[in-house]
């Protein structure tokens, strides 16, 4: 069976890479082509694309660098007819993906979406296309399958979120189980997100409220699609703050408290146990923008799925040095936030465990589609 996979940032590699290894065990002899990231390559996909090439956000950012999207657009509908896979999936990403997808569509391809798009923040008017042109849409998020049923007619697949076996995996492995044993010491995890431009707006901010914690020692989880000398520009002024790069993981395992940029990250820390505030800063004119269209109470994850405010966002001008110091120190030192937190987050995990393994059950569902069972 031939697969073509399209992912454009991190948290999609991740889940990518999970998923090529399950449909490996399904299909041996899978044929895997992708647009992704060092995990997707590393778990056995061919990789055409780099994330790193393709992440632009805001839409100022994404204005500047039209050409270079269409470019990107035009080489990836010939590399995709040139192999001719029995199936194209398409993980999140949805500015490029859903372009691939019409595309995809006319051309006659399997088109399956593994985590969908998040139109129930914003752009709802992508659901009438999207249904015409995905054959199998895959959530990972629990309140999704209702959305689509209700609100669309579109019957959908939940298959628990991918995020859970991961850190589980983590967890349950020696060097995670050994980290974890020790539990959180002094150490704060700083997690400003994959992209230079959402860095270069949050990490600054986090790195002066480190100034103000002088007995706990700050680490910086890099990105590993950035080059060296971005990040030593940035810490320079701090030679308090350490960083690691590809050890998030252990980095959280041993944390007391992050501050982590909206996304992903703010799920993982969840599932981690480290109580967070949740970090956003973007371009002016691309968050007044958005402000205008979004239409959801929360930006975190953790929040979204809980449905009410379970760990503090702070947004835009909200992020300044006074108040992240000031949430910061309720993480560390208010007892009934701790005990409030850890309940929310415990609650947390048990909802999005009800779908099961969620890569395994994907992959099983993306290989019975393709035989057409």
């Amino acid at each position: 069976m031939k697969y073509y996979i399209i992912s454009g940032e991190a948290s999609g590699d991740l889940h990518g890479s999970n998923l090529i290894k399950e449909l490996h065990q399904l299909d041996a002899s899978a044929d895997i082509r992708c647009w992704g990231g060092d995990k997707m390559e590393a778990a056995g996909a061919r990789l055409v694309k780099h994330y790193k090439d393709l992440a632009f956000m805001g839409f100022t950012e994404v204005i500047k660098n039209l050409p270079t999207i269409f470019q990107n657009l035009a080489f990836c509908k010939e590399d995709i007819q040139a192999f001719k896979p029995d199936a194209l999936i398409l993980i999140d990403y949805p500015g490029f993906n859903l372009r691939i997808a019409k595309w995809a569509r006319a051309q006659g391809l399997k088109v399956i979406y593994y985590i969908s798009p998040q139109v129930w923040a914003w752009k709802e008017n992508r659901v009438k296309m999207m249904k015409q042109c995905i054959d199998l849409m895959i959530c990972i998020l629990p309140f999704e399958k209702a959305y689509y049923r209700d609100r669309w007619n579109w019957e959908v697949e939940y298959v628990g979120h991918p995020l859970v076996e991961v850190v589980e995996e983590f967890l349950n492995a020696e060097q995670g189980a050994r980290k974890a044993e020790q539990g959180p010491g002094k150490t704060i995890a700083l997690l400003p997100g994959s992209r230079r431009q959402e860095i270069l707006k949050k990490l600054p901010i986090m790195l002066e409220v480190t100034q103000h914690f002088p007995d706990h020692q700050f680490v910086v989880a890099k990105a590993p699609g950035l080059d060296e000398d971005f990040y030593h520009n940035l810490l320079k002024p701090y030679p308090n703050v350490s960083s690691v790069v590809n050890r998030t993981y252990e980095l959280l395992s041993g944390s007391s408290a992050a501050l982590v940029t909206s996304g992903t990250a703010t799920l993982e820390t969840a599932l981690f146990g480290v109580p967070e505030v949740i970090c956003y800063k973007g371009n002016g004119i691309s968050y007044q923008i958005a402000k205008r269209l979004i239409k959801i109470k929360f930006i975190g994850l953790v929040n979204l799925i809980m449905d009410k405010e379970v760990v503090k966002e702070l947004i835009q001008n909200d992020l300044t040095v006074k108040n992240l110091r000031f949430e910061l120190n309720e993480l560390l030192s208010n007892p009934a936030k701790q005990k409030q937190l850890k309940e929310d987050y415990a609650s947390l995990k048990k909802i999005l465990s009800e779908g099961g393994h969620a890569s395994s059950n994907a992959a099983g569902l993306i290989h019975r589609f393709t035989l057409g069972h």
